[in-house]
């Protein structure tokens, strides 16, 4: 059974899940990694058995890599996965792809000029929640969706994260920050975006941490923290968005779909699990429907399996370039229209990404078509 060596480079808080699920995949073997802090990366090494700790350049040095998982923080992902390509290595990074387009597109095109794939997270619509939401959907449950509304709203991080200064800088903010996993999974419901417009905001140009690690610090917001989108897309439904840390309580969904003959709630996009309900336009109630796919559970990595049979077969994966690249622009494109007071025309384009077969599971992804 062919597989792939990956090798992490980053070996910060994130990198743990993936060192934990790339034990279960039977597509890919993770031998490597590499952190800026030796001893971190000595630690994930002894923790979870990975036989070689290198620097960055070592990593991308070694010959027997295939594929670099790149878990840097977002301002360097691009010099770290540019890096990757030069050698050869195919690339799949955590999310956003890349801080501004420029640096995304240059990042396809690299690999492009390679002949090497690019991946990227969020892998979460990959999962058992997103996967039977779009089966009701293709299924005809709901039948033709004619629109979409999503939110992701609290109220920022300095209250607990031990570090929270860059989700308040360039790069940062509420949609940099999670707008990825609803736009990723919007765009694997409904299909890509046409055109989208949107309203920004600060509402609190200073915030005061109150975590531990470094209370009554003072960070200047320098992002918009409160995102108000509307999308456009290609199939004809119009989809609304909210992502704000200006927001103290809500009681709104995460996602939901609304469609000629029904509506669906889809679970959160930053889990792999459920709830799924939908409620048809005859149904006095609405109703949980069972799980059709597998990885329920925290699968990040799960991505990473799908890319590796992908190489293997010489196909696009799922979580593939040119879809972290449409979600780049169409986050881009609400700050856009709300600083020039227009509707922004989408110029990347994506293919809908195919669904994962029901019967998948970690230990046959070598058997996986249709992608």
């Amino acid at each position: 059974m062919e597989k792939l060596n990956v090798g992490i480079v980053g070996c910060g808080n994130i990198s743990g899940i993936y060192f934990k699920t790339s034990k279960l995949f039977d597509v890919y073997d993770i031998v490597a990694c590499a952190d800026v802090d030796i001893d971190r990366a000595k630690q994930r090494a002894e923790e979870f058995d990975i036989p070689n700790v290198y620097t960055t350049e070592e990593l991308l040095a070694d010959p027997d890599i295939d594929l670099v998982i790149n878990l840097t923080p977002p301002a360097v992902h691009t010099k770290v996965a540019l890096a990757a390509l030069e050698v050869g290595k195919h690339v799949y990074g955590e999310k956003p792809l890349a801080v501004t387009r420029e640096e995304g597109q240059q990042v396809l095109q690299v690999a492009k000029e390679k002949g090497l794939l690019v991946g990227n997270a969020p892998d979460t619509f990959l999962g058992a929640g997103l996967q039977t939401s779009r089966k009701l959907i293709d299924d005809g449950w709901i039948g033709k969706p004619i629109s979409a509304t999503a939110f992701m709203m609290h109220h920022g991080h300095e209250s607990w994260h031990p570090d929270p200064g860059f989700f308040y800088q360039k790069g940062g903010g509420p949609m940099f920050d999670m707008g990825p996993y609803y736009l990723t999974a919007l765009v694997s419901l409904l299909g890509p975006a046409k055109r989208v417009t949107g309203s920004t905001n600060i509402a609190f140009p200073e915030r005061m941490i109150t975590s531990k690690e470094k209370y009554g610090e003072k960070i200047r917001v320098e992002t918009p923290t409160q995102i108000n989108g509307v999308l456009d897309f290609e199939n004809g439904a119009v989809g609304s968005i909210i992502t704000s840390f200006d927001t103290w309580h809500h009681q709104l969904p995460y996602i939901e779909i609304h469609g000629i003959e029904g509506s669906l709630s889809v679970p959160d996009p930053n889990t792999f699990g459920g709830p799924v309900y939908v409620r048809r336009h005859d149904h006095e109630n609405w109703s949980e429907i069972p799980l059709t796919n597998g990885f329920s559970e925290n699968s990040r990595g799960l991505g990473v399996a799908d890319m590796a049979a992908a190489i293997l077969k010489e196909e696009t994966p799922r979580a593939n370039g040119d879809l972290a690249f449409h979600v780049l622009d169409i986050m881009h494109g609400f700050h856009d229209a709300s600083d020039s007071n227009r509707h922004y025309e989408i110029m990347s384009k994506c293919e809908q990404p195919y669904p994962l077969p029901v019967g998948i599971n970690q230990h046959n992804f070598n058997d996986l078509i249709k992608f």
